[in-house]
């Protein structure tokens, strides 16, 4: 990153926000998040390198705290990296994987524990990561993607918290906004996305990347002990 500039100001931030403000993106919790000043990004050198994940994980934590404080909706954390700029599926997936596991590894040498509303094993229909004892979904992007939505010029990925899901559902409002991020996506790629589930149908690592994947895909994550999870929360990943 050039000096003195920071990760709001890079070109690669305010390229992702356009990318965002595109009438094509169908992930409608996204453009709120963007339009409501809650949407915070880390621009990272590379996804196949652990070298900006000690800055990456404080940056969560701080958002857990504000979270914490006052549980405004639509607020979202993405890191972008500067390279590389061309992976395949499979590849992508490989270094989402090795950074969250990474990420979730520094969460629990620090001591946080897991969110017990969710389960630590990716076999699990209960499964979510955890960072700072709260729950998130990831949804990864880069340039190979094959749904469109998921096509951004550099990896990212972007961390909501699924508590956020629960508001939803108690305000009424999740069913709707879902069929409506699902619609577009339908119309943006002609076919619907064979991933997606609601959660605590399959395990929601399997839509973490974005690939396609199989009855007998194995998730990498390795997990950590946590309490039997006891979630309802609902997914509302971008398609």
């Amino acid at each position: 990153m050039p000096p003195g500039l920071n990760d709001d100001q890079h070109p690669l931030a305010e390229r992702f926000r356009s990318f965002i403000r595109d009438s094509s993106f169908s992930c409608i919790g996204a453009k709120s998040a963007l339009a409501k000043g809650q949407l915070r990004i880390v621009v990272a050198r590379d996804i196949r390198s652990a070298w900006d994940d000690l800055r990456i994980l404080p940056e969560l934590l701080d958002l857990v705290q504000s979270y914490r404080a006052d549980r405004l909706l639509f607020q979202s954390f993405v890191v972008l990296f500067e390279q590389p700029d061309q992976l395949d599926e499979h590849e992508f997936e490989e270094h989402l994987w090795d950074r969250v596991q990474s990420l979730s590894d520094k969460d629990d040498w620090m001591g946080k524990d897991y969110d017990a509303r969710v389960s630590p094993d990716p076999a699990s229909p209960h499964f979510s990561l955890s960072f700072g004892g709260e729950a998130f979904f990831v949804v990864g992007l880069h340039p190979g993607a094959s749904r469109i939505a998921r096509r951004f010029e550099r990896p990212a990925l972007v961390f909501n918290l699924h508590d956020q899901f629960e508001q939803l559902r108690e305000q009424g409002l999740y069913d709707r906004l879902r069929t409506t991020i699902l619609d577009r996506d339908l119309n943006l790629n002609g076919t619907q996305n064979p991933m997606l589930s609601r959660f605590g149908e399959n395990s929601e690592a399997r839509q973490y990347s974005g690939r396609a994947v199989g009855s007998d895909w194995q998730c990498p994550f390795s997990g950590r002990q946590a309490a039997p999870a006891q979630s309802t929360s609902g997914d509302l990943e971008d398609a």
